[in-house]
């Protein structure tokens, strides 16, 4: 029943019952905030505003935003401190509403904070008593008559104080300010400011008075308990801390921190003025007293309450004693030591805190599911938290849930208009349906509830993603094992439809979709074809929608016909609403007049929708007893009110702000978090402009939070908390209200691209680590030039612009919160950058930004990956690609596609692999430049690997565009301006204008059903020229398709056949043609669509071509003569003739560069014309070409005039414009054909195409080599058009599809180079970085390590064997099969000497670079000097596998069953291991470090390791039986510990050689080759792995690295070539792996970032190619030849030394001499010259 394939994951006991609940629906058992990683760290700071106000204010400068770091890299959570006071006005500290919000949003970071949540900071001052905002009528009437008794005055109270009917119960209430009475004395006027506020502290400390004075009485006289007293006695701050700490668990309060700072005998300064703020002072000028009454509350509250909660439990309490100076008192430089103490203890406790409290939470990053379910299920539980009606339609919910249902069971429908209330219906039923169920099937039973708001998240928009995720946790649930989840829509159906059969009676299953009308249009989701009409028995589907939007209501009533599963929600009747307006007023205390009540009713008599409802609530509920109101207080529409509440909180908060968050809330993409909101507020200079006019700015620059609370205040319930990716962030709770905001905010486009661009800086990062943001400079220069590292600007103007910038402490913005840096793994992700920066880009305008912030970041790319979102990468490339145009991202999207399923499977490969892809293409497309920089940068985190040079061939697909059935349809194409346009004519007489990238038909032309013969465009593609077979011209309109004007041509007819046009061309302003055998040429004028004259030839016109300035007319004709024309007068200047007569003049070029005019004729002779003098042109030069048989195809002059290529069909020709003649010249093979062939850009490349052949053919012109085939799919190419305008290529197939091939990208393969074969082996010198390759040729190819191409070739007589280097690479020793040996100098690529005689089998050089041994398996083997070619000795034994030891003594090899060591100066076998009868020796090693010991493998299957000073085996170890069946390959590591021993399976074998341990380690495939690094540190093989994907039935080869102290693969790449060689460095772990094409790629390793290598890389050739524009292109390979003259000609026992040879003939007891004699001659003393510079420079090196 279940489809095969990778598994699902499923819920094991390991998951938290927090899991399972929300799996299962049971939103009930979910926390309120769902998940601890869902909330942010917030703490409540509680202080006295006026003695903390520094302590503060350093907190947030210096240890907020770190701790806020450290939260965001180690926890992903955000760190918020609530501290109310910081940015307020000093006279609203006391406010009552200030207040009253402390309290409410102490209370909520007491229950939400993931960590700490509380923090008091506790002086001196106890502080002033609050005032209270409202009293119960009682209560306050009971006080006024304690006054009267106590003698006070209450006029004041009763002032200051209004009685509210509308409280329940009834209250008197503090009057605004602005509302004082005038009568007062004291009164302050509306626009009082200045002095005029001091009253308002006497008012406010004189009615404190009497309520403290009155409540005393009161208390004491026992009619107030103190509970009611408190209020009116005590502070804010012990309010606070009573609220915080008393009646806590211990557990809560370890979350708690308290700082105490005491001032050691403060009372005796009570006198200085300054130190008033630091403690409560009472009396007048001159006896100020501290107040006795607040200093016992504050004793009472530090010194008794704090102590009694810390003798309990853990609260962290910090007491400090400070000293005062004797005459400043509490002065500066004592607040400043205090405050450093202070800001390091507080940020220690918070760290300690939050490491104890805060779990990292990785399930959300990991599990994307789970992500989906957490967000559907917070806004269920946010929507049902705002269900207020009681409706018929619940209960009918609640029947219809119930599995008792017998018969069919259909999907219930719920529709209404907007505003009726469907998704809180739906989410309130969702809440409560698995209670139902539960309550209904019993105590055992597990119901299932899946619910989605359709829209609300990226998976629930796309029906593809919608039902996935539905299946996949329908398998969680019902735990099916779904091993692979369907690709095809219609599969991924008739999966839900076999998971819905799962459901049972003790597992019921319901399923909402609210919102219907949300699906997109993609898979036809809105057709309802998915839905299934007829449900299993104990299954429910519930349903919302629109009832006029997409045809959704009436598609659902074709499918389930019966009408009790529809409900429709219908506007309630005014007297049920009046009746919810009251349950809702009582609810918070409040009721409204009879009065008020009738303009309620009128109101509801016009709208009853339940938004509308709560709109009117949220108005009258403010509304006191005394207000008067009429028709025009409320609202009567949802609209209106909703823009009356957005109005009301701009008076409130500030316009500016109130515009700007609404704005910058409704155009992100997915909302803001709190803190999110707070930055952007705060880097927008509009709003703090606003918020601190007529105040002095000062850092950090930032939105008070009291503006944030109170903006949430206002619309609570409308801007609700949305929990995705553990970031809660504030969205709209409907669409309506967006619209809304969005129509009042969001209209103006300046407004609208400053607010993105000020998200996009945010989310980039652009302001963040303190770099200061210009604040309101009115200068529009200054404004200009904010940057301060601009050098231009003086440092005045430095100055005054870094006075005018400040700090806003925005947040840094990596793509990942690394947790650790060695673990780059381990991370969580930046979801908020990653789904908010690119849409912001895109609409703001800022380009580079996009491609090189985003697209080519390779943090972003490697994260998104890594987090399984490689789609999404595909598809923000594409957004990038249509709003940039850049073809380097159409290119990196293509490359990601060929890469899929490798990084997919390993991530950490993503740098490897696209470095090895873009590396040969970056010449071509210089963008990725960047993305290879940042592969260097941040690949090596990852992968270890870093290619240097790639080898691999460039994949290309073209665009492709069908145009007919067939070929011989498509009459003309024409490529355009604009890369992706083109035209093409159809034999229909059709002309369309295609976008090739979307196969979109732009326009369309019809010629009125006459064929097309042709058609071109002008220069500036204003007109477009059409020659039909009527022999007419048709001149369009190109922009427009309209016709302009049709021409007739006319010309000398010769006989009565029908002749048409034969050709025609343009220049600037005119149009010429000309008839089929007519020898004249009609000029027409295309501005005004009539002819002018006709040229008139002497012979039938062939073909035309006019001058780059539209000045003069080349008419080429039979017989090949060329006529010149004034195009502008049509006046005949003069006629030339070529020598070679007998054909037609085919094509002409005016080169007007050179002033000169080349005529080709039919049979492709040439001549050449100086046309300095254009009434005279002179002949200069001619090449004759009629002997060959091949007609010329095509021609081209290169861009530069440099070249003309000339297309024959069995040759293609390239002739150079300054010498005039055949540069190079390429031939077809036997019985093949050119059918056209064209120039690259800068002319290095020939493009061609073969007759036959469904393939574009590619070569190189320096080497002539065939770089690439690539081949098109759509069939055998037959048109070949290259653009003008653009690097582009146009091909046309038999099949009719047009292919438009990108030469930029084909000409990229010439970055690679080739040998044409197979490599056979790699040499590489001790020290250098010089790469030598043999490839079965008579050719030794030198590579440049730096720049990745062929520096020289040393071609041989015959066929290379074998070749050997000194040390430094200088002299290389190579011999053939020819049996020559050959010395050449590498850098000259002078053969010094060549010396015949014997086929050698092995050659070696000693360690000295002195001796060069040549191994012969036929003869005698000899020993001789490199220096003068003298043998020293010969060697009479037969060796295999042979080395010479570091010593420079024995050369040491092997036969069948005897390890021997031969003198290198005798020849003579002077030590010698035999095995036992019957065993051989398989294999063997010397050990780097030990230059004595050998070690080899018998067949015995033992490793021995063997002295060779002492002749005796040291170690011996046992392998396991049958273990060296296989042996492919046995390496040792220089320490001689290791042993690395491949047998051609899956598996490295490690062998301890001191214990005998063999371990295994699996590798990714089967092992092909390994090499150990010369450290002994890394173990290099290349495996071969089988294709991942059914389509992939080639083996593909992987280069691997693994470090063997931990066994661990550090680094993995595809080589897409069959490798044929690896070979390591020696001097640093550089890979070079040979290919089968004869390429070699270089790679490098790079282990935990080393220094050194990421310089070598930084200055690597190929990291710098082609970074300058101005670049010359590469040096061509140098090639050098063997010697033909013999020097030397070995015999049996002697050599002969021709007589020329530079050697000298000298005895043989001579040859044994160290020194060499000096009658050698200048080739030995090169030679010698070149070791001993070679040897000093070793010297110093080491």
């Amino acid at each position: 029943m279940w489809p095969a394939g990778a598994g699902t994951k499923q819920l094991c006991a390991r998951d938290s019952a927090l899991r399972r609940a929300a799996f299962s629906g049971n939103l009930t058992a979910l926390p309120s905030h769902l998940v601890p990683a869902g909330r942010s760290v917030r703490v409540f700071i509680s202080a006295n505003p006026e003695d903390t106000g520094a302590e503060r204010q350093a907190l947030r400068e210096t240890v907020y935003p770190k701790l806020r770091e450290f939260c965001r890299e180690n926890y992903g959570l955000e760190f918020q401190v609530i501290d109310l006071y910081w940015g307020v006005e000093e006279d609203e500290w006391d406010s009552p509403e200030l207040q009253k919000m402390r309290m409410k949003l102490l209370e909520e970071c007491l229950k939400s904070s993931a960590g700490p949540c509380f923090v008091g900071l506790l002086g001196e001052k106890y502080g002033n008593i609050r005032i209270p905002g409202q009293v119960e009528a009682s209560e306050f009437e009971m006080i006024l008559d304690a006054a009267v008794e106590a003698k006070l005055e209450t006029k004041l109270l009763e002032d200051w104080y209004c009685r509210d009917e509308n409280s329940v119960p009834a209250a008197y209430y503090l009057r605004p300010r602005l509302e004082v009475p005038r009568t007062n004395k004291n009164s302050t006027q509306p626009s009082a400011t200045g002095e005029h506020e001091r009253p308002w502290q006497e008012i406010s400390d004189e009615i404190k008075t009497i309520f403290k004075a009155a409540t005393k009485l009161l208390h004491e006289q026992g009619k107030m308990k103190l509970s009611q007293a408190k209020r009116y006695l005590f502070s804010a701050i012990e309010d606070e801390f009573d609220f915080a700490l008393g009646k806590q668990t211990p557990a809560f309060l370890k979350k708690c921190v308290c700082y105490i700072r005491k001032i050691a005998n403060i009372e005796r300064f009570v006198k200085i003025p300054e130190m008033g703020k630091y403690m409560d002072i009472t009396g007048t000028d001159p006896r100020i007293i501290r107040d006795p009454e607040a200093q016992e509350k504050l004793i009472k509250l530090r010194d008794e309450f704090i102590p009694t909660i810390v003798a309990s439990s853990n609260l962290r309490v910090y007491t400090s004693v400070t000293h005062c100076d004797m005459k400043l008192g509490y002065s500066q430089e004592i607040e400043n030591h205090y405050i450093e103490g202070l800001g390091k203890q507080f940020y220690e406790d918070m760290i300690d805190i939050i490491q104890a409290t805060v779990q990292q939470n990785f399930d959300t990053e990991t599990d994307t599911l789970y992500d989906e379910i957490l967000q559907h299920s917070s806004l269920c539980k946010t929507y049902a938290s705002f269900y207020e009606y009681k409706c018929e339609s619940l209960n009918i919910l609640h029947k219809y849930i119930l599995p008792s249902k017998t018969g069919h069971i259909n999907p219930l429908i719920v529709y209404g208009g907007p505003c009726t209330g469907k998704t809180l219906l739906l989410a309130e039923v969702a809440k409560k349906a698995y209670g139902w169920l539960h309550e209904d099937t019993g105590p055992d039973s597990d119901p299932v509830v899946i619910v989605r708001f359709l829209g609300t998240t990226d998976m629930s928009i796309d029906l593809r993603t919608l039902l996935l995720s539905v299946c996949e946790q329908l398998a969680v649930n019902y735990r099916c094992l779904v091993q692979s989840f369907p690709k095809k829509i219609h599969d991924l159906r008739d999966l839900f439809i076999n998971l819905l059969n799962e459901s049972s009676l003790q597992r019921p299953l319901v399923i909402i979709f609210d919102a219907l009308e949300q699906l997109s249009e993609t898979d036809e989701a809105r057709k309802l074809w998915w839905l299934p009409a007829h449900l299993p028995r104990f299954v429910r589907i519930i349903l919302s929608t629109l009832p006029n939007k997409h045809g959704i209501l009436q598609k659902l009533r074709c499918l389930i016909h019966e009408e009790d599963n529809y409900i429709e929600l219908i506007p309630r009747d005014r007297k049920m609403c009046s009746q919810v307006l009251k349950h809702q007023l009582l609810r918070v205390k409040r009721k409204v007049t009879s009065g008020q009540q009738i303009y309620v009713n009128n109101a509801f008599s016009k709208c009853t929708l339940p938004m509308f409802v709560n709109l009117t609530f949220r108005e009258v509920r403010h509304w006191r007893s005394h207000k008067d109101v009429n028709e025009s207080s409320l609202c009567v529409t949802v609209h209106e009110s909703i823009e009356q509440l957005f109005w009301s909180l701009e008076k409130k908060c500030g316009q500016k702000l109130v515009s700007r968050a609404l704005g910058y809330i409704t155009m992100a993409k997915m909302g803001l978090s709190e803190m999110e909101l707070e930055d952007v507020l705060a880097l927008d200079n509009s709003v703090m402009n606003e918020l601190i006019e007529n105040t002095r700015p000062s850092n950090p620059l930032r939105v008070p939070y009291l503006y944030i609370a109170r903006l949430k205040e206002g619309l609570n319930g409308y801007l609700i908390e949305r929990h995705v990716k553990n970031v809660t962030l504030l969205v709209w709770a409907n669409r309506h209200l967006q619209l809304i905001a969005q129509k009042l905010y969001l209209q103006e486009d300046s407004n609208l691209r400053e607010m993105h661009t000020i998200l996009a800086d945010y989310f980039l990062g652009v302001w963040s680590g303190g770099r200061r943001k210009a604040f309101c400079l009115e200068d529009p220069y200054l404004n200009g030039c904010l940057d301060l590292e601009n050098r231009s600007l003086l440092e005045e103007e430095k100055h005054f612009i870094e006075q005018a910038s400040f700090d806003r402490q925005a947040p840094d913005q990596p793509w990942v919160f690394q947790c650790n840096p060695l673990e780059p793994d381990i991370f969580f992700v930046n979801h908020r950058k990653m789904s908010e920066l690119l849409y912001h880009l895109t609409r703001c305008g800022k380009t580079d930004d996009l491609l090189y912030g985003i697209i080519m970041n390779f943090s972003w790319l490697y994260t998104m990956i890594k987090i399984g979102q490689f789609d999404k990468v595909l598809a923000d490339i594409e957004l990038a690609y249509n709003y940039s145009q850049e073809k380097e991202l159409k290119f990196l999207a293509s490359t990601l596609r060929g890469i899929r399923n490798k990084v997919i499977t390993f991530p950490g490969s993503l740098s490897a692999e696209l470095q090895q892809r873009l590396l040969p293409v970056v010449s071509s497309l210089p963008k990725l430049r960047h993305l290879l920089l940042e592969c260097d940068k941040d690949g090596p985190k990852y992968c270890s690997i870093v290619p240097l040079h790639s080898s691999m061939d460039v994949t290309y697909s073209p665009e492709r565009l069908p145009l007919a059935s067939s070929h011989l349809h498509v009459t003309e194409i024409l490529p355009t301006c604009n890369p992706s346009t083109v035209l093409t004519a159809l034999e229909n007489g059709s002309i369309s204008t295609w976008d090739v990238e979307t196969r979109q038909l732009l326009r369309q032309i019809t010629t009125a059903q006459s064929v097309i013969l042709g058609m071109k465009l002008t220069s500036d593609e204003k007109y477009l020229v059409v020659a039909t077979t009527n022999n007419t011209l048709l001149i369009y309109d190109n922009v427009n398709s309209c016709l302009l004007s049709e021409v007739e041509i006319k010309g000398t007819k010769h006989g009565s056949s029908p002749t048409y046009i034969n050709g025609f061309t343009l220049s600037i302003n005119h149009a010429l043609a000309w008839l089929e055998a007519s020898k004249d040429v009609t000029v027409i004028d295309l501005l005004y669509g009539w002819p002018l004259y006709q040229f008139h030839c002497w012979y039938e016109v062939t073909c035309v071509q006019c001058s780059l300035d539209g000045v003069y007319a080349f008419c080429g004709q039979y017989l090949n003569n060329t006529t010149i024309f004034h195009l502008g007068s049509g006046e005949k200047i003069c006629t030339v003739t070529s020598e070679f007569s007998g054909g037609f003049v085919k094509f002409l070029l005016i080169l007007d560069t050179a002033q000169e005019m080349v005529m080709i004729d039919s049979e492709g002779s040439l001549s050449v014309w100086n046309t300095e003098d254009i009434s005279s042109p002179q002949l200069t030069e001619d090449f004759d070409c009629r002997k060959e048989d091949s007609e010329v195809v095509s021609i081209e002059l290169s861009e530069d005039q440099s070249a003309i290529l000339i297309c024959k069909a069995l040759s293609i020709e390239l002739l150079d414009t300054g010498m005039w003649k055949v540069a190079e010249k390429f031939r077809a093979r036997h019985n093949e054909r050119f059918i056209s062939a064209v120039l690259s850009k800068n002319g290095d490349c020939i493009i061609a195409t073969m007759e036959n052949t469904p393939a574009v053919f590619f070569w190189r012109r320096d080497t002539g080599q065939c770089m690439a085939s690539l081949k098109e799919i759509s069939g055998t190419i037959v048109k070949l058009v290259k653009s003008s305008h653009h690097n582009m290529l146009l091909s046309l197939s038999t099949s009719g599809v047009l292919s438009i091939w990108d030469i930029d990208i084909i000409t990229a393969m010439s970055n690679i180079d080739k040998t044409g074969k197979p490599i056979q082996s790699l040499v590489l010198p001790a020290r250098g970085e010089i790469i030598y390759s043999l490839d079965g040729s008579d050719c030794v190819h030198k590579w440049n390590f730096s720049s990745g191409f062929i520096e020289a070739v040393f071609k041989h007589e015959g066929i290379v064997e074998h070749c050997v280097l000194t040390s430094a690479g200088d002299i290389m020793v190579t011999s053939d099969d020819k049996s020559s040996q050959y010395v050449w100098h590498t850098s000259s690529g002078e053969n010094l000497f060549r010396i015949n005689g014997q086929r050698i089998s092995q050659l070696l050089i000693t360690h000295n670079d002195q001796f060069v041994v040549s191994l012969c398996e036929e003869n005698a083997s000899r020993v001789w000097r490199l220096a003068t070619g003298h043998r020293v000795c010969n060697i009479l034994t037969t060796l295999q596998n042979a080395f010479i030891t570091s010593a420079n003594t024995f050369v040491v090899g092997m036969t069948k069953s005897k390890v021997l060591a031969v003198s290198l100066w005798t020849g003579s076998i002077t030590k010698k291991f035999c095995c036992e009868d019957g065993i051989t020796i398989v294999n063997f090693k010397l050990i780097p470090d030990c230059p004595d010991i050998i070690v080899f493998i018998t067949s015995a299957e033992t490793v021995n390791l063997w002295s060779l000073t002492d002749e005796v085996i040291c170690r011996r170890v046992q392998l396991p039986s049958n273990f060296l069946k296989n042996l492919e390959d046995f390496e040792i590591s220089p320490n001689g510990k290791l042993g690395i021993i491949s047998r051609g399976d899956e598996n490295i074998n490690v062998l301890d050689l001191h214990s005998g341990k063999l371990r295994v380690v699996h590798a990714s495939g089967v092992i092909w080759r390994q090499r150990l690094s010369r450290d002994g540190r890394y173990l290099v093989y290349i495996c071969f792995q089988n294709g991942e994907e059914e389509e992939e039935n080639d083996t593909v080869s992987s280069l691997i690295v693994m470090r063997l102290a931990d066994g661990k693969n550090i680094g993995a790449c595809s080589l897409y070539k069959t490798p044929t060689f690896l070979a390591l460095s020696q001097r640093h772990l550089n890979i070079i792996v040979g290919f089968d094409d004869g390429s070699i790629g270089i790679y490098t390793v790079v282990d935990r970032v080393d220094a050194a290598l990421k310089i070598k890389i930084a200055t690597s050739n190929s990291r710098q190619i082609f970074s300058n524009a101005t670049q010359t292109s590469r040096p061509k390979s140098n090639s050098y030849s063997f010697k033909v003259s013999v020097d030397c000609l070995w015999r049996e026992s002697t050599e002969v030394f021709a007589r020329d040879s530079p050697i000298t003939v000298s005895d043989s007891s001579e040859s044994n001499e160290a020194t060499p004699s000096k009658k050698h001659n200048s080739c030995y003393d090169r030679v010698c010259a070149a070791l001993e510079s070679r040897s000093h420079s070793y010297t110093s090196d080491n």
